[in-house]
């Protein structure tokens, strides 16, 4: 029998920021990672070390680059390659605010915003169904030239909800249905236009506070 040409494919979301902590809207913008995510990041190049990736690809922020150099501790020799198509949506100028405080000062771009569904956004931000065009770019070039690896993608929680969603055939409106937590795992196994959902938002144990894991 032949070996199988199927793709596997991994994404996964970067640890706690200080912005995540404190509920604030973080998109193309970086935030310093809290201890806690440092944590997050180590579980996670701990459960991924046994995995044989062909390659990596990370969005172009330092919480994801963070992320990925965790992982590159235990995989040296893996290819990594930074692509800006699976960056989190920019919040425009809601970018470090809260929701109360984007409320209380831009009052009728919220409520223009939401109205508008997948095409509202912030000023100077992008829409939900600009993000889901330069995602879904990316995800169709990578089912076209990947087949037969294993991808690791370092990302954020849009990109993963909009992957999910057009796994399982739904509209990106019902993108928000998808729960994915901090520092979790999403992996899939692509079998041509077949694709069997391994894990969904699994988020590893956080290793004892030894030393070396500080």
């Amino acid at each position: 029998m032949g070996s199988s040409r199927h793709t596997s494919i991994w994404l996964i979301r970067h640890g706690q920021t200080e912005a995540n902590r404190s509920r604030r809207y973080l998109g193309h913008h970086d935030s310093p990672l809290t201890d806690y995510g440092r944590r997050q990041h180590l579980a996670l190049a701990h459960r991924l070390q046994v995995l044989p990736f062909t390659n990596i690809i990370v969005s172009p922020t330092e919480r994801t680059r963070s992320l990925a150099m965790a992982i590159l501790n235990r995989h040296p020799t893996i290819p990594v390659h930074e692509d800006p198509r699976w960056l989190e949506i920019d919040h425009g100028r809601w970018e470090g605010l809260t929701y109360r405080e984007v409320l209380q000062r831009f009052p009728d771009e919220a409520e223009q915003r939401w109205a508008n569904g997948i095409d509202g956004r912030a000023t100077g931000g992008e829409s939900l169904a600009e993000v889901a065009n330069r995602v879904n770019e990316a995800w169709q070039e990578l089912l076209a030239g990947a087949v037969g690896q294993r991808v690791l993608i370092v990302t954020h929680t849009t990109p993963i909800q909009l992957v999910l969603c057009w796994c399982c055939q739904l509209p990106i409106a019902e993108y928000w249905r998808w729960r994915i937590d901090l520092g979790s795992i999403t992996a899939l196994d692509v079998y041509g236009s077949t694709i069997i959902m391994r894990t969904i938002n699994n988020v590893p144990r956080l290793l004892a506070a030894t030393a070396e894991n500080v």
